[in-house]
Parts: C-alpha cells; sequence; structure tokens
C-alpha cells in the first residue's frame, strides 16, 4: 500500500509540474504530500527526484502564497503549511500566512515559531520548539518538529538535540527525515564524545541511505567526528563502516581522513588511514592514487629515513594534486628538508646522543601515474535553510544552496561526492608535525 501511495503521489506531482493552471486548484495538503513522497524517493536513491523536488518547492511557494484563511479551516491544508514552514519555507510567505490566521494553543505556539525559524530568530523558536513533545503531535508533523527542534538546540543543548533526532527517526522511519535525523547525529555524538553513538549511527546511515544524494555530506561530517575523537574511537569501527561501501567509496573515506589527521598531526590515525587508502588505490596496473602517496609518506616525515621520503615526495607530480594538497605538499617537503640539513650532532660535541626521531609509521611509498577523478559537488540538503543556527559549533551541518544542479559522473563513489579540501587550507601549518620538528630542531642546537 505505501508503494502504491508513493506512485500515486508521484503521478500527482508529475502532473501539476506540466500544468501550472491544474496546480494552483490542488489543495496545499496535496502537494505537500506529493514532495513528501518525492524526497522519499530521493532518500532511496532516486537522483532523477531531486529537480523535480526543487520545482515543486516553488509551485508549493506560489499556491500558498494565493492561499486564503479558509483554505487552513482544513485540518490537512493548516499541517501542511506547518511542515512546508518547517521544511524550510519562503519565509515572507510564512510571515503573511501565520499573521492572517486566527490560531490557538499548540497551532498558535507553533506557528510562531515556525515564523521565528524561517526569519532566523533562532533564540525565540528555540524557547517554544523544546517545550513541545513532537510524539503528542499529529503524526504528519512531529517528525519535522523533532528534526527542526534538534537544529535549534543542538549548540546549547545538544543532549536534547540528540533525543530530538532519535524522535524523528522513530517517528518517520525510511523518510528524508530519517536519513537527515541519522546524518546530523554524527556531529553531535562527536560534540558529546559519544563514540558509541558515533559508530550506531554511522553503520545504521551506510546501511541505509548510501544511495542518498546526500551521502557525501554523512562522509564529511564521519570523517570530521572520527578525527575530533581520535584519542577515544577505535580505528576499527571505520573498518566496520567501510566494509558496507564499495572499494572507491572505502577509498575516498580513507583519502580524507588521512588527510584531515595529517594536518592536525595525529600520528596514529594518520599511519592508520594511509595505509588503509593505499591498499584502496592500487589499480590493477600497480597505479595509485598520488594523494594517498602524499598522505602515507607524510606519516613518515619525521623518521629516520626522511631522505626517502622527501624523495618519494619530490616524485609526485603536483599538477595532479589539488590546490591545498600543492600547499600541504610544499609544507612536507619543507619539514623533511629541514630535518635532512639540519648538522647532525655527534658524541665529541655532546656525552647525550642526538633524539631519534620517531619510527615511520608506514612505508615510504612511491608514486606512480593515475588520473585524478574530478567530483562534483554535493547536493544541499533541501530540510534546512539556507543559514544553520550556532554553525560554529558543529560546521558540518553548515549546507549551502548549489547555484545549478551539478552533473554527476557515472562512476561517481557517492552521489554528488567532491574531495572536499578547500575548506581546511587554512589548516595547512600542520600544527603537531611542525611542533614536534621544532622541538627536535631545538634540542640538537642546544646541545
Amino acid at each position: 500500500m505505501r508503494v502504491i501511495a508513493k506512485l500515486a503521489a508521484v503521478l500527482v506531482a508529475g502532473m501539476f509540474l506540466d500544468n501550472s493552471a491544474q496546480a494552483a486548484s490542488m489543495q496545499p495538503y496535496q502537494m505537500v504530500r506529493s514532495l513528501q513522497r518525492v524526497q522519499d524517493r530521493i532518500a532511496d536513491g532516486d537522483h532523477a527526484a531531486l529537480p523535480m523536488q526543487q520545482k515543486l518547492l516553488g509551485i508549493i511557494d506560489g499556491r500558498m502564497r494565493n492561499a486564503t484563511p479558509e483554505d487552513f479551516e482544513d485540518e490537512r491544508n493548516l499541517q501542511a503549511l506547518l511542515i512546508y514552514g518547517l521544511s524550510g519555507g519562503n519565509p515572507k510567505t510564512l510571515e503573511l500566512l501565520f499573521s492572517r490566521l486566527t490560531l490557538e494553543g499548540k497551532k498558535a505556539e507553533l506557528g510562531q515559531a515556525i515564523v521565528h525559524y524561517a526569519l532566523g530568530d533562532y533564540a525565540s523558536a528555540r524557547a517554544t520548539l523544546q517545550t513541545l513533545d513532537p510524539k503528542t503531535l499529529p503524526p504528519e508533523v512531529g517528525p519535522s518538529v523533532a528534526l527542526v527542534s534538534a537544529t535549534v538546540t543542538a549548540r546549547d543543548n545538544p543532549l536534547f538535540a540528540v533525543k530530538m533526532l532519535d524522535q524523528a527517526r522513530l517517528l518517520s522511519p525510511g523518510t528524508l527525515i530519517e536519513e537527515a535525523a541519522l546524518r546530523r547525529s554524527i556531529p553531535l555524538a562527536a560534540a558529546l564524545n559519544d563514540t558509541e553513538r558515533l559508530s550506531r549511527a554511522s553503520e545504521q546511515y551506510v546501511r541505509r541511505y548510501l544511495r542518498s544524494p546526500y551521502a557525501t555530506q554523512f562522509v564529511d561530517t564521519f570523517v570530521a567526528a572520527v578525527v575530533e575523537l581520535h584519542d577515544t574511537v577505535d580505528p576499527t569501527m571505520v573498518d566496520e563502516v567501510t566494509a558496507q561501501m564499495s572499494d572507491e567509496q572505502a577509498r575516498i573515506v580513507y583519502l580524507r581522513l588521512a588527510r584531515k589527521s595529517a594536518i592536525e598531526g595525529y600520528d596514529r590515525l594518520l599511519s592508520f588511514a594511509a595505509m588503509k587508502a593505499m591498499s584502496y588505490s592500487q589499480t590493477t596496473e600497480g597505479e595509485s592514487d598520488p594523494r594517498a602517496v602524499l598522505y602515507a609518506n607524510m606519516a613518515s616525515v619525521t623518521s629516520d629515513n626522511v631522505d626517502e621520503v622527501l624523495a618519494a615526495l619530490n616524485g609526485l607530480d603536483a599538477e595532479r594534486l589539488s590546490a591545498p594538497d600543492r600547499e600541504l605538499l610544499d609544507a612536507a617537503k619543507t619539514i623533511a628538508k629541514a630535518v635532512l640539513d639540519e648538522p647532525r650532532h655527534t658524541s665529541a660535541v655532546s656525552e647525550e646522543p642526538a633524539p631519534t626521531p620517531a619510527p615511520a609509521a608506514v612505508p615510504v611509498v612511491t608514486p606512480a601515474a593515475a588520473p585524478v577523478a574530478v567530483q562534483p559537488e554535493p547536493q544541499n540538503d533541501p530540510l534546512l535553510p539556507d543559514i544553520i543556527p550556532d554553525a560554529d559549533l558543529i560546521p558540518d551541518l553548515v549546507e549551502t544552496q548549489p547555484e545549478s544542479a551539478p552533473q554527476e559522473p557515472v562512476e561517481a563513489a557517492f552521489p554528488g561526492d567532491p574531495i572536499n579540501e578547500a575548506a581546511d587550507a587554512y589548516m595547512l601549518e600542520m600544527r603537531s608535525k611542525l611542533d614536534d620538528i621544532d622541538a627536535l630542531l631545538e634540542k640538537e642546537t642546544g646541545q
């Protein structure tokens, strides 16, 4: 029955997409139901539904703007308006409509909270939303309320936000709301230092929604969470998550994990991720991804075989790396040269031997020619407005609207997947690595 309902709603959506006059005569609840079914198809991995969703949102906004107060005397239409507002509807349309309606009790409170949310007044929206129990609301509205409540409370009350995300999932299984709730649980798990929740939510996501157009955003948040919890996270958990992916998808996860670990100077995680990235980067012709070669050699940049590391880094074709990775390559070369150029002190100068650099965490890897695939930009999450509240705590929740829908390659590892390196270019000082080298050089020159 559920499949039949979805198909019927999609057919209705197709009809009023092709006939604007017919759309104007439809009830708001019919249009919003069609939108929800299209979004469910997106969650199931139907990328062809993405442009339909964007068109539907525009048509629904026009229909809502022209609605009369009498239209919302039908409870179904009022619920449709609430869902539209909670899904990031047009602030001007929402403000106009709710100013015309006479609502009482929870409906009035929720309506005002939705207007505040749409206008960016998250403090006022939060004050109301966190007092509402989504389970007591109509089942059509409750899941969206839970998801938005989690969004506006994530900074000040992450425990409450996690509870709301759990409710959103339980109240709306198999939908885009569940997909978004699982995905947004990842950075909150990191903020709460909850490795068990991180593992559970990540495994649930890859089992159910790996084909979602927003899967690349999951990868971004997952990698960031693992790096943030580098002291407590078990690397085998990453293996368990990637075990459910294709080899190409797993390769991308380990590449990103290695890069972020290298930038932060987390040697244990870097060694683990670099070796995994190299194992997935080898092709049948023996070629390897130059990024994997770069990150793997960075793991041993302060070791006794630093001369071999430098030779391997010099052998990389910088033109095949992104601009941020070329900066990372230059930084790694500078550090390696600093170690090689520093005079070594003998026992005649000091009774204590010079400090021994840390052993190489991964073997030195020499580069081999291999093309670097150009990936499109990630898809925007339709269930959030363009501006996310308090994004400085959980930056990976920020999802901006792309200027145009990207063209997806035939063999994209993740739907709309980029190797998004520009966002963390400012961290290229390699803080921890540089600190280690500075301490080593100071200790040697001070003897």
